[in-house]
This record gives structure tokens, C-alpha cells and sequence, in this order.
């Protein structure tokens, strides 16, 4: 299938595929006029790729979950450590989302939010850096 076909069926634009192809995630055939040729088990890597990604894993962490997804002496620990270091990451920035999400609540609950030209949000944001 030519690279529209698997743009279709993969759910991924042709520009991220031919992205993919130039990084050596996903090797299609070529045909005798240079055209890639998209098989089954590329479509696959492409569906693969798109779900690791919209998940929020790293070009590097989905290289190397194909890695161990094509690897059938793959240990599922392996596969494992990359998706709790994954997980960690999230949950880190979960924490700082609502660290942020509690700053910001307090100095707009703080703002009068009237005529006066004091303001808690300003006062805040240009406070002194925390280190």
C-alpha cells in the first residue's frame, strides 16, 4: 500500500510516517519506481507507534518498545521499566500541574479583581525566585 493507504488506516498523517521512516522506525519496501510499499507489518508499527505516542512515550522509548515488541526473547520486565519510568514522568507532572494549579488559585482568590491598582496576581508573579 502506497503511503496514503497506510496514512489512512494507521490514523497517522504521511508527514509523521515519512518522519518515522527518516528516523529508521518503520522500513517500507520500495518499488521499482521508488514508491514506499507499506506491508501489514509495517502498517502494524505505524498503529504501534501512533498508540506509544498518543500515550506520551519519547521517539527513544518507542524505538525502544519496538525493539522489545519485535524481540520474542524479550523480557516483560524490560518492557515493564519502561513504561513505569514512563508513568513516574507523568505522575511528575501531574504533582506540578496542581502545585501550579494551587499557586495560581490562591493569588486569584487573593485579587480583588476591582478598580484598585494593587494586585496579589503581579505582586506574585513578580516575587522573589524561589530556588
Amino acid at each position: 500500500m502506497n503511503i496514503s493507504d497506510a496514512a489512512d488506516r494507521s490514523g497517522l498523517p504521511a508527514k509523521t510516517i515519512r518522519y518515522y521512516e527518516d528516523i529508521g522506525l518503520v522500513r517500507p519496501a520500495r518499488s521499482e519506481n521508488g514508491y514506499r510499499d507499506f506491508g501489514e507489518t509495517e502498517l502494524h508499527k505505524l498503529v504501534f507507534l501512533g498508540r506509544a505516542r498518543a500515550l506520551g512515550f519519547t521517539i527513544e522509548d518507542c524505538r525502544a518498545l519496538l525493539a522489545l515488541y519485535e524481540d520474542d526473547d524479550r523480557a516483560s520486565g524490560d518492557v515493564k521499566r519502561i513504561a513505569e519510568g514512563h508513568l513516574d514522568q507523568i505522575n511528575q507532572k501531574i504533582a506540578d500541574l496542581e502545585a501550579m494549579r494551587a499557586t495560581l488559585s490562591h493569588l486569584v482568590a487573593c485579587c480583588h479583581g476591582d478598580d484598585r491598582p494593587d494586585c496579589p496576581i503581579l505582586e506574585g508573579l513578580g516575587g522573589p525566585a524561589q530556588a
